[in-house]
């Protein structure tokens, strides 16, 4: 066993202790073993930490009381910024707080080299203008730059809050210009591409459902085998899985029944393929973990997407690997979130409606939809030309290739949607 804590003086430290249990031994004898040293261990650590624990609260109450006499001219504007990420972190979800600091992380960098010193009754709209200056100079793209700036705009809001300061500098500032984002999707031919370099892939189901369902990375890794019924022949979409890094920088997968949206929360009919596909795999996870006994991995099996071994197939990977046999294999080149536009851009050549689409997707609102995926519509633009022809005389207009137009267009779309 590997014990991770911290010492008396506040340094991680691990401590291995050996069960003195042989390699092959029953899992009750193992679990009566960790049992009986984690209670020993943490006996051991609470009374060995009674006294920092003492000596901490009450360095902590002085700290208490000297912040409490702080004045708001006391306040540098990076110290105020780590305040504020601590007053946040209660109110929102662990991977949204996780995203807060993962963005925050360039802020505080440029201000301690730039401006370390300046107070928070002191920034101007000067110097923020200057930082989001320099970060597109550096090659930031407008929407990350875009991120930047609603952290810092919360953070001064927070202040104006707290009676800190009076105006918030932020709403002073000019941001470059916001683009288009460009989404990629593959055709049904480029699709039946990327089937074939994954068959067989311990991917190739987290792929498949990608693109016949358009869901979300996050919501195919939390799907549960008790989210499919095979009876009714429904899927239904209810827990999602993210990624955080705990203290010591190791990334974590875990779950959560709050989806991104109301309306993502939702119950789709099963398609013949794709549960006969699931029933494989229910079916080969059962004999697996028969063949590999000990060394099957029986923590995820309420999960779908797991590999030979019944590991999870975690979010990081899904990315990872898939731009790996993107390029392994030659094809064109688009991210994993791409396969969701993949499946509007097919439903839409199809004739299926819009809100319908909406639906399926998980959308929060029709606007959504409609704002990424009009320009795709290209019979509703037949539709419109014959119209106006008929009115005005001009004959028929064509239906055309309705792949040729959309590669033509802006392919317009949230990368985060």
């Amino acid at each position: 066993m590997v014990f991770d804590y911290k010492d008396e003086e506040g340094n991680r430290k691990r401590k291995w202790v050996g069960t003195g249990l042989p390699e092959k031994c029953k899992k009750k004898d193992l679990t009566a073993k960790i049992d009986e040293l984690v209670s020993e261990f943490y006996k051991e650590y609470i009374e060995s930490n009674i006294g920092k624990a003492e000596a901490e609260a009450k360095v902590k109450a002085s700290e208490r009381v000297s912040s409490a006499k702080k004045g708001s001219g006391e306040y540098t504007f990076l110290e105020f910024f780590q305040v504020w990420l601590e007053a946040i972190k209660p109110t929102v979800a662990e991977n949204t707080y996780e995203g807060y600091i993962h963005t925050s992380h360039r802020i505080i960098s440029y201000f301690e080299k730039a401006y370390p010193d300046i107070k928070l009754t002191e920034l101007t709209a000067m110097e923020l203008q200057q930082f989001y200056n320099d970060m597109y100079a550096g090659g930031l793209s407008a929407n990350t730059i875009k991120h930047y700036h609603a952290n810092i705009h919360k953070a001064l809001k927070y202040a104006m809050k707290m009676n800190l300061i009076s105006v918030n500098e932020s709403e002073k500032t000019e941001r470059p210009k916001m683009e288009k984002f460009e989404a990629m999707f593959y055709n049904e031919q480029e699709l039946g591409r990327l089937f074939t370099a994954f068959r067989g892939d311990r991917m190739e189901l987290v792929v498949l459902i990608a693109a016949y369902y358009g869901l979300r990375r996050s919501e195919i890794i939390g799907l549960r085998w008790d989210a499919i019924d095979f009876e009714k022949g429904t899927i239904t979409i209810r827990e999602k899985a993210y990624v955080v890094r705990e203290g010591d920088g190791v990334r974590v997968t875990k779950f959560h029944n709050q989806l991104k949206t109301r309306a993502s929360h939702r119950t789709l009919p099963l398609i013949p393929f794709i549960g006969e596909l699931l029933k494989e795999k229910k079916a080969q996870n059962e004999y697996l973990a028969k063949l590999l006994k000990h060394e099957y991995c029986h923590d995820y099996d309420d999960y779908i997407c797991t590999d030979h071994f019944g590991n999870l197939i975690t979010p990081v990977y899904v990315t990872d690997h898939f731009a790996h046999m993107i390029r392994k294999h030659r094809l064109k080149k688009i991210r994993f979130h791409d396969l969701r536009h993949s499946c509007a851009s097919l439903l839409l050549a199809n004739g299926v409606p819009m809100k319908a689409i909406q639906e399926w997707l998980g959308h929060s609102t029709f606007q959504v939809t409609a704002d990424f995926y009009s320009h795709l519509e290209y019979n509703s633009k037949v539709t419109s030309a014959n119209a106006i022809a008929q009115a005005l005389g001009g004959g028929i207009a064509s239906e055309g290739d309705s792949e040729t137009d959309t590669d033509s267009e802006n392919q317009t779309g949230s990368a985060k949607n």
